[in-house]
């Protein structure tokens, strides 16, 4: 047995991580580790450039589990760019006015992928070093200090975290306790896939770039991703 803090990330419209490049922007079908320690960042308000409350954060394990993988769409738009031969400018603000009085204005087409009606539940557990992390968390979560979104500005959350802190006998026991939400027409819910920290005794291994290490230069390491499907489900509904 052991203790867990869970809690629910539902919401009509989200992004996962995936590359992040200017002009194209993927999202993969279940939250990254760097996206749900941000979250847990906004809400205990350590900001972008808290190198010290990050690497907080980063004592945690975590498992992620899937109720709802969503539909994948995308969406395409225009930005504006500063030429490179710009080089450092005071802000993008400024960067776009001396650019556009020097008629250097760079227009782009960009790709931002994007999954719509996205259920997903946390399960967080701390190593033994120093404090109760995990009680913190479920009070920043009730009362976060900064907004919480599912990974872009854009996709705000469809219902509260509503974190729970239980004792299970392990990682996808303890998903079964994540609270669902009862919006008209949805469900019934199915745990239909689970990626963890931890060895779960069945399923199978895959490496993911999802452990932030220099949040300024957008700069990940790699770690092993222990995933589970529901065998009855293959994929979540």
């Amino acid at each position: 047995m052991a203790d867990y803090l869970v809690f629910t990330l539902a919401a009509m419209i989200g992004a996962m991580g995936d590359l992040a490049g200017h002009e194209r922007r993927g999202t993969h079908v279940w939250p990254a580790r760097s996206a749900v320690l941000g979250l847990l960042g906004a809400a205990t308000g350590v900001r972008r450039d808290d190198s010290a409350g990050l690497a907080r954060l980063d004592r945690l394990s975590m498992a992620v589990g899937q109720f709802a993988q969503g539909v994948a769409f995308r969406d395409f738009h225009t930005a504006q760019t500063i030429p490179a031969a710009f080089g450092r400018v005071d802000g993008r603000a400024d960067g776009l006015r001396r650019a556009k009085a020097a008629g250097k204005l760079n227009t782009v087409l960009t790709q931002r992928d994007y999954r719509a009606g996205l259920v997903h539940g946390v399960a967080l557990w701390q190593d033994d070093s120093g404090g109760d992390l995990l009680a913190e968390l479920a009070d920043a979560l009730r009362q976060p200090v900064f907004t919480l979104y599912f990974g872009r500005k854009a996709c705000p959350l469809a219902m509260p975290p509503v974190p729970r802190r239980i004792t299970a006998d392990d990682a996808i026991t303890a998903l079964g306790h994540v609270a669902l939400p009862q919006f008209v027409g949805a469900g019934p819910w199915t745990l239909g896939m689970v990626a963890a920290d931890c060895d779960l005794g069945q399923g199978h291994s895959e490496w993911r770039h999802d452990v932030p290490i220099d949040r300024a230069r957008w700069h990940f390491a790699q770690r092993q991703v222990h995933l589970w499907h529901n065998a009855d489900q293959g994929a979540a509904s």
